[in-house]
């Protein structure tokens, strides 16, 4: 039964791995990554600058932690997983948790090496600038569509032409993300990346524009690679899963970790 299942996860030394994993991965992640949007005395940081440090980190955070946690490193990611029966409640209940941890551990630690206001500034705040909320929201779904959709297609185990590194791939998605859409919304794609400087600095204008925006994105790109572009989607596919039934001849995917990241839950 699952019940059975998610008791002999929480009960396991790998499940408190992953959930650790996913707590310093985004704790790194928005460390470097805000530090990146951070101003130099008498200049101003870059678009390019701040795109190379949310990608490269986030590259490198998936290359240190994909084989301990799967390296979602985004709730976003966590919702669509769990939306496709990658994983089950419990590992998103605590991957998420880990997270929005994480990232505020991450920005405060920043904050306390930062001294004054003016280095620190609004610490990598994201805010909606020169669009409307609404505006602002689906531009988040766009740019988080094409990260998650970048994501599961670039782990697919059953495509053959894969080459070079995922990782790369997956931070080179994020580059573009923020090289896009960075003046707009500064290109959160991640509700916890923006959930840890919103805590620490007590910043709360239009922040359930992160959190609605990338987890609609993210779950529309999930659907629409995991049932209509993965090789061998189909209607059955969709069906099968949903009935938590798995044929023998079509086993259980994952994304990383066979024991833990992304399984499908059983009954």
């Amino acid at each position: 039964m699952a019940e059975q299942t998610m008791v002999g996860q929480i009960r396991s030394a790998t499940f408190w791995r992953a959930v650790l994993a996913e707590c310093v991965a985004m704790a790194i992640f928005v460390f470097i990554g805000i530090a990146s949007t951070i101003n130099s005395p008498g200049e101003d940081a870059t678009m390019v600058q701040i795109a190379l440090g949310f990608g490269i980190s986030i590259a490198t955070m998936v290359q240190c932690f994909g084989h301990v946690s799967g390296a979602h490193i985004n709730p976003a990611v966590t919702v669509a997983a769990f939306c496709t029966r990658k994983v089950n409640i419990l590992v998103t209940m605590f991957y998420i948790l880990a997270q929005c941890v994480g990232a505020i551990v991450g920005a405060a630690l920043l904050y306390a090496l930062l001294p004054t206001s003016d280095i620190r500034g609004t610490l990598g705040v994201t805010s909606i600038a020169g669009v409307h909320n609404w505006q602002g929201l689906f531009i988040e779904i766009i740019l988080t569509f094409q990260l998650v959709l970048t994501i599961f297609a670039t782990i697919d185990s059953r495509r053959s032409d894969l080459l070079g590194s995922a990782s790369l791939s997956i931070g080179l998605s994020v580059v573009i993300g923020h090289l896009a859409g960075i003046r707009f919304t500064g290109a959160s794609m991640n509700p916890a990346r923006s959930f840890g400087p919103a805590v620490v600095m007590n910043a709360w204008t239009d922040h359930w524009v992160y959190w609605v925006g990338p987890i609609i994105g993210g779950v529309l790109a999930a659907f629409l690679y995991e049932f209509v572009f993965e090789p061998g989607s189909n209607i059955t596919r969709v069906r099968n899963v949903y009935s938590k039934v798995i044929k023998s001849d079509e086993p259980e995917k994952n994304m990383e970790v066979d024991d833990i990241a992304m399984n499908d839950v059983k009954e």
